[in-house]
Formats: C-alpha cells, sequence, structure tokens
C-alpha cells in the first residue's frame, strides 16, 4: 500500500538497519545486526574528514551469539565506518552483556551495562532490537520444525511473550480467540509485596 504522493522534495540521508538470524551447527544461534548511514551530498566531518556523496558516516555491525535460552555466550562489535577516532573505544563495553538474557528488562540491562558514555548510542539502537530477531529465528523456528502452528506457551504457564503486545494479539481478540484459546481474557497475577523491614 503506497504512501499517497509526496511534495516535491531532494533525498538527503539513508539509513540502512538489518537483523539475520542463524542456526550454528554448535546448536548454538547468532543473531547479527548491521546499521549503516549514507548523506546523498559531499559533506565534512566535524574532525575535519572529507566524506564524499553515498560514503558511509556509520557502518556498526554487532554479532550475538546466544543459547537456546536466549543468554548472551559472545558477542562482538565493529564499526568500519564511524565519525571520530575514539568512537571504537565503544566496542570493548559491549563485554558486558556476556550473560545477559534477552527477555523481560532487556533495555534496561543494556542501559546498565551501555547507557550514556559507557556506550555507543548506534551500538545500544541495534542491540535494543536484537531479541526482537532472536524471537523472531528461535522460537518460530523451532516450532517450524516441530511442526506447530503456534508458539508454546513459556515453562511457567505464562502466554508466549508475544501476547498482549499489540493490537492483533489483544489477549481478548480474535487472534488469540483463534490461535491460543486457553489464554483468551488472561491478566497477569500480581505479586503481593513483601512490608518493608523495620
Amino acid at each position: 500500500m503506497p504512501f499517497p504522493p509526496h511534495q516535491p522534495r531532494k533525498h538527503l540521508h539513508h539509513r540502512q538497519v538489518s537483523y539475520d538470524g542463524f542456526l550454528r551447527d554448535d546448536g548454538l544461534w547468532d543473531i547479527e545486526a548491521q546499521m549503516t548511514d549514507t548523506k546523498a551530498y559531499a559533506m565534512v566531518l566535524a574532525d575535519k574528514v572529507a566524506m564524499p556523496a553515498g560514503s558511509p558516516v556509520h557502518n556498526m555491525l554487532i554479532r550475538v551469539t546466544v543459547d537456546d535460552t536466549l543468554t548472551i555466550r559472545e558477542i562482538f562489535a565493529v564499526m568500519d565506518s564511524r565519525p571520530f577516532v575514539e568512537c571504537p573505544q565503544a566496542q570493548q563495553p559491549m563485554q558486558k552483556m556476556l550473560g545477559v538474557k534477552m527477555g523481560p528488562g532487556w533495555r534496561h540491562a543494556i542501559e546498565k551495562a551501555l547507557g550514556g558514555i559507557q556506550g555507543c548510542t548506534h551500538l545500544r539502537e541495534l542491540l535494543y532490537n536484537m531479541a526482537t530477531a532472536a524471537y523472531q529465528t528461535i522460537p518460530v523456528y523451532k516450532a517450524h520444525r516441530d511442526k506447530r502452528t503456534s508458539l508454546p506457551a513459556d515453562a511457567d504457564g505464562d502466554p508466549p511473550r508475544h501476547l498482549g503486545k499489540c493490537l492483533a494479539w489483544d489477549f481478548n481478540g480474535p487472534v488469540v480467540q483463534r490461535h491460543y484459546p486457553q489464554f483468551v481474557g488472561w491478566q497477569p497475577l500480581v505479586k503481593a509485596k513483601t512490608p518493608d523491614a523495620q
């Protein structure tokens, strides 16, 4: 479905972001992300570096290796193009993500380990959506491999994580009724708060 016709305009900037998921021969999973920014015009960067039109200002890549629980076992970051010579110093702090699980609290874990001046804005942006790419890669492939038409409930009996996260997957909607009737009207249990120690 196309956009409505646009006003006359000039193309200035292009950002391309891609995510790929792989099943490794050793049973682990690689999720790779790449971000590239280019300008449609020649420019000079803040540190007086001349950039011809179409050359990448940013070309950054991340490979995360996870196990079946979506826990990070290895992580690598590469900055083939970046605006400052200091930028690659943000690659090493990515190792703080080892052992972190892609699941609830994922963005908080990224901010805690790599937020602010601890890391790189663009690498963080790539990491945020790597959890979604991992979820699309691993559980979806396992369901396909096992000839299931839907993803299983979590081990604790809770619904799959994607339910209740968008209009189509509304717990009271027709898609959940068709594919997960056991979770129609589902509400999470509210955990009782323990009183503060005196």
